[in-house]
């Protein structure tokens, strides 16, 4: 009869070897998640640009643009909000993003939508870039409301370092809340 027994040492090369191992079937290198994205940054480009036709002036004068075809936010008391998109540079996509959103206050429903982020400066794309996470502030400025109006890129509007399209929105929210919203580099 045999003794098959493990030792500590054995057992704990095991523990790390098969957690290495599924870490790395995780990752994203090879899935879908990219080719996901791009289908819905191009469905997004293709409805914003067909529901706003200003919007592609725009384009063509910003640096690079951030597109996050579908954000979800919920909220009730405390809510919060998730996407991924791509980050595209002449129309080419450079790196993935997600988007987190934090909110706190008198709220309560549920939405989604999509929105662009336009860098209009080469500082504002670098700035973004080399960020390890970007957090929207004060220089962003809206061009497309809430009611759909049509974009007015006028002299100031054009001079800002970051410009946001959001537009598609489905669902119902309301409340007045503080919040907070993080762009961080992903592998999808």
């Amino acid at each position: 009869m045999t003794d098959t027994t493990f030792s500590r040492r054995a057992f704990g090369l095991g523990v790390i070897s098969s957690t290495v191992a599924l870490a790395a079937c995780g990752n994203g290198v090879g899935g879908r998640g990219p080719s996901l994205i791009d289908a819905r940054v191009s469905a997004t480009l293709a409805e914003m640009y067909r529901s706003y036709p200003n919007t592609r002036d725009l384009a063509d004068k910003a640096n690079g643009m951030l597109v996050m075809p579908l954000v979800t936010e919920a909220g009730l008391g405390i809510g919060g909000a998730y996407g991924r998109g791509a980050l595209l540079v002449g129309n080419t996509t450079v790196d993935y993003y997600s988007v987190t959103k934090a909110s706190g206050g008198f709220q309560i429903g549920a939405q989604q939508y999509a929105h662009v982020l336009f860098f209009m400066t080469d500082q504002a794309l670098t700035d973004f870039r080399r960020s390890p996470g970007w957090a929207a502030g004060a220089d962003l400025e809206y061009v497309i409301s809430d009611k759909g109006d049509s974009l007015n890129a006028d002299t100031t509007t054009v001079l800002s370092p970051v410009l946001a399209a959001v537009f598609g929105r489905a669902g119902l929210r309301i409340g007045a809340t503080l919040e907070g919203t993080k762009y961080s580099r992903i592998i999808p």
